[in-house]
């Protein structure tokens, strides 16, 4: 095939999108994923009209039969896929551990574990054909610090994704196969859109935490990301790179 393909999920806006952009721009075939369809089509004619080659599934990542029946679908159209972006995930809410409902640490868990578990395992067997594919997820800095208030098993969850990295990277590196992970910190999307319309003092605090004096863009994801899935990091795997302007050192 004369183009590579890269699968991003939960790529219908945010950090997900501008990476699907930015690998688009970088000559790849973008597969986006998605649960919002009206979305997930608009964002695909956008692509589509910056002549980008785009397509867009509508599956949720966190149910085994959905994901792996659209990765498959994916997979046998192109015959092979190069690279996987696990970029949905998320918060989820917040709940102390003590009175946490069984079905609240299931509904995390799921959605930051399971999903990159699920999509990467149905995805393997693709990557195998090609040369030297590329696996990206993504964990926080919740994994070391394991959250804020309310945000422990959030944090628990990305830890978990922070071992599933290297677990893969492992396995896979006899294939030719690198497994990598990003930990953003705080970057200003629509994820923060209603503490910075309610509470404009606390979003512009944030940066004060940030050694660099700025909150993040989804395009500084992007630019890492790009780097890491293309020949430049040929002998890079098994990392986590954080890209949160010195956040994580605190200051």
């Amino acid at each position: 095939m004369s183009k590579k393909i890269a699968l991003i999920t939960g790529a219908t806006g945010g950090i997900g999108f501008q990476v699907a952009k930015r690998l688009g721009e970088d000559g790849y075939t973008v597969v986006l994923n998605g649960i919002e369809d009206e979305v997930g089509a608009k964002r695909v004619e956008e692509l589509t009209a910056a002549g980008i080659e785009a397509e867009y599934y509508g599956f949720d990542v966190t149910n085994d039969e959905a994901v792996t029946e659209n990765v498959t679908a994916i997979g046998n159209k192109y015959g092979q896929i190069d690279v996987v972006i696990n970029n949905a995930g998320g918060l989820g809410g917040r709940s102390p551990i003590e009175g946490m409902t069984t079905e609240f640490f299931r509904f995390v868990m799921a959605l930051n574990l399971d999903s990159a578990f699920f999509v990467s395992r149905t995805a393997i067997p693709f990557m195998k054909k090609t040369e030297g594919g590329s696996i990206i997820n993504y964990t926080s800095n919740a994994a070391w610090n394991a959250g804020g208030p309310g945000a422990g098993i959030y944090g628990t969850s990305k830890a978990a994704v922070h071992t599933l990295t290297r677990a893969l990277a492992k396995e896979l590196a006899p294939a030719g196969i690198r497994v990598n992970a990003v930990s953003p910190g705080t970057i200003d999307t629509p994820f923060h859109a209603q503490i910075k319309e309610t509470k404009p003092e606390v979003f512009a605090s944030w940066k004060d935490s940030i050694m660099l004096g700025r909150l993040g863009q989804p395009e500084d994801v992007a630019g890492v990301i790009s780097f890491l899935v293309s020949k430049d990091a040929a002998f890079i795997t098994a990392e986590t790179i954080q890209i949160g302007g010195g956040q994580a050192l605190g200051i």
